[in-house]
């Protein structure tokens, strides 16, 4: 064999490592779901990015009159001032993907820090941290979300926030059990034992092992992050000189646009909320099946249910 391998022409077939972003590519290809919601996701980030270029108007300046039917010049109509409905949709895409992100981060660094403490350490400081994590769990987060809003006052930085520190109660719990399983993987016992540092081990060999897991996280809580943040605009607790999808429901919803039928000034923002917390979701998934194998038996798949051919049987008499 080894003559064979030192031929020329002749190359031994060698594991090839595959990358993480050819992983993550291979998994969406796939799962059409999985191209949906990043093709979701790119769209709206793209409008988010360009809003200012690609907006037909401005969004402080009345185009018509109030709630405009939609036309050729105006393609989802007019809002309660006259204001254009799809520059106002582009601006309000990146406000709440602004908030979404930015919260989703403030939720991930507070969330992750106190699941890898609980979880590396153990013992007191993990009841200690665990029992917090479990009294916010059982808030619910909207209502709280309301009184510490009103408290603070209407801000978009207030909500940030706000939100990031009412979501990382679901991150924590799933960081601290990743932790708790890496920690007792023999390298890392081994470089305990050679006198590693609790830090180097934390950002040398947990960290990196539930990377995957926080990146996934990241995502589904977007998706999370701009729902709330539309609930919060809605009820007026947002900032009011920002325009995002939550004020453009509030405002139509105020001034009565169901009850004129104007209901071009209420859906499309509506539409809009729903596609991406839809994405993120797809997008979320299929981030974990790529950078955690061992979540995928979580997926069951028809192909793994078909049944075998019998023996002596092939499969024409089946």
């Amino acid at each position: 064999m080894s003559a064979i391998a030192n031929e020329p022409g002749i190359v031994a077939d060698a594991p090839r490592k595959r990358s993480r972003g050819g992983l993550v590519w291979d998994v969406i290809k796939g799962r059409p779901s999985a191209a949906v919601g990043a093709v979701i996701m790119g769209i709206f980030l793209f409008i988010a990015i360009f809003a200012g270029v690609i907006a037909p108007y401005s969004v402080h300046t009345q185009v018509g009159p109030v709630y405009g039917v939609p036309s050729a010049q105006h393609w989802l109509g007019l809002d309660d001032g006259g204001i254009d409905m799809v520059s106002l949709l582009l601006q309000g895409a990146r406000v709440s993907l602004i908030v979404g992100f930015a919260a989703a981060f403030v939720a991930t660094v507070v969330g992750g820090g106190v699941g890898m403490i609980a979880g590396y350490f153990g013992g007191k400081p993990e009841s200690v941290l665990m029992r917090i994590t479990d009294y916010f769990l059982v808030i619910p987060d909207v209502p709280l979300m309301i009184v510490i809003a009103t408290l603070w006052g209407p801000s978009l930085s207030h909500v940030i926030f706000v939100i990031g520190l009412l979501l990382w109660t679901t991150t924590a719990r799933i960081i601290r059990a990743q932790v708790k399983s890496v920690r007792e993987r023999v390298y890392v016992k081994r470089a305990r034992a050679m006198g590693a540092s609790h830090w180097r081990i934390v950002f040398r060999h947990v960290l990196p092992q539930i990377a995957p897991l926080l990146v996934a996280n990241v995502v589904l809580t977007v998706a999370v992050a701009i729902f709330d943040e539309t609930a919060l605009a809605f009820l007026g607790l947002s900032d009011p000189t920002a325009v995002s999808w939550g004020s453009i429901i509030e405002h139509a919803f105020l001034r009565q646009a169901i009850s004129t039928g104007a209901w071009w000034a209420i859906v499309p923002p509506g539409i809009c909320v729903a596609l991406v917390i839809m994405g993120c979701y797809l997008v979320g998934q299929a981030i974990e099946d790529a950078l955690n194998p061992r979540l995928k038996v979580a997926h069951l798949s028809v192909r793994g249910f078909r049944l075998r051919p019998l023996v002596g049987m092939d499969k024409d008499t089946l």
